[in-house]
């Protein structure tokens, strides 16, 4: 079999589920110890089961993002065990509400910030000795359309994306010049997912893609690389 990701480290968030469980098994199929992570461990431990099925190999780490610690729990158990990490996929997020600016919720929004944004954010800190390690480490942040235009109702989940944007691209410029480590943003477009469905109730699920079909794309980029500043939106 064609593993090029043999003997690489690959770390998922929001691995239960979605793209995140479906970036997970693409990466496991190329070869990667793949460490998912997300609160539902009875949807990480199914993921797992597909991964060794498949003949991959993984870890979970069920915990929550948004509780303080647990993100340098999860770097320090993860060092203890490995020397570099080669590829990040923060993937996890939370919708939110859709409402009108005036009618937003300030204790909704902080919790969206929290995860959207602060929790990658905690991550790139506790996970970037590793990335450095690696001789290509790659930060790949997954987003959405409505971080660059501003869509009506959406503007909570809109602004932590953009700040998300902002964040993963400014890491990836400071990389450029020390570090072989790249960032790259990658919007998956309309993805059968429940953040989807929940945003769009009355949709037929069939009439947009299989989260697949945006994994093969962020395992393909974890592949070839890319170069920085890289963003991407996945048609189909």
């Amino acid at each position: 079999m064609d593993q090029p990701l043999a003997h690489q480290l690959a770390l998922v968030t929001g691995a239960s589920r979605g793209i995140g469980a479906a970036t997970a098994l693409a990466l496991a199929a190329l070869g990667a110890h793949v460490v998912i992570t997300a609160r539902d461990a009875d949807g990480l431990e199914r993921v797992e089961e597909a991964i060794f099925a498949a003949g991959g190999s993984a870890t979970i780490a069920p915990l929550d993002l948004t509780e303080a610690d647990s993100i340098a729990r999860l770097a320090a158990a993860v060092a203890e065990r490995w020397t570099a990490l080669d590829v990040m996929v923060l993937n996890a997020a939370r919708l939110g509400a859709l409402a009108a600016v005036p009618a937003i919720d300030p204790k909704e929004l902080a919790a969206i910030l929290t995860l959207n944004v602060s929790a990658p954010a905690s991550l790139i800190a506790a996970f970037d000795p590793l990335l450095r390690e690696s001789a290509a480490g790659k930060v790949i942040g997954v987003t959405s359309s409505v971080g660059r235009k501003p869509r009506a109702f959406w503007g909570a989940y809109g602004a932590s994306k953009a700040a998300f944007e902002m964040l993963v691209g400014a890491y990836g410029e400071e990389m450029e010049g020390i570090s072989p480590i790249r960032a790259a943003i990658l919007d998956p477009g309309a993805t059968r997912t429940r953040m989807r469905a929940d945003a769009y109730p009355g949709e037929d699920p069939k009439t947009v893609k299989d989260p697949a079909v945006v994994a093969r794309r962020i395992a393909t980029l974890a592949v070839e690389g890319f170069e920085p500043g890289h963003f991407e939106r996945v048609e189909g």
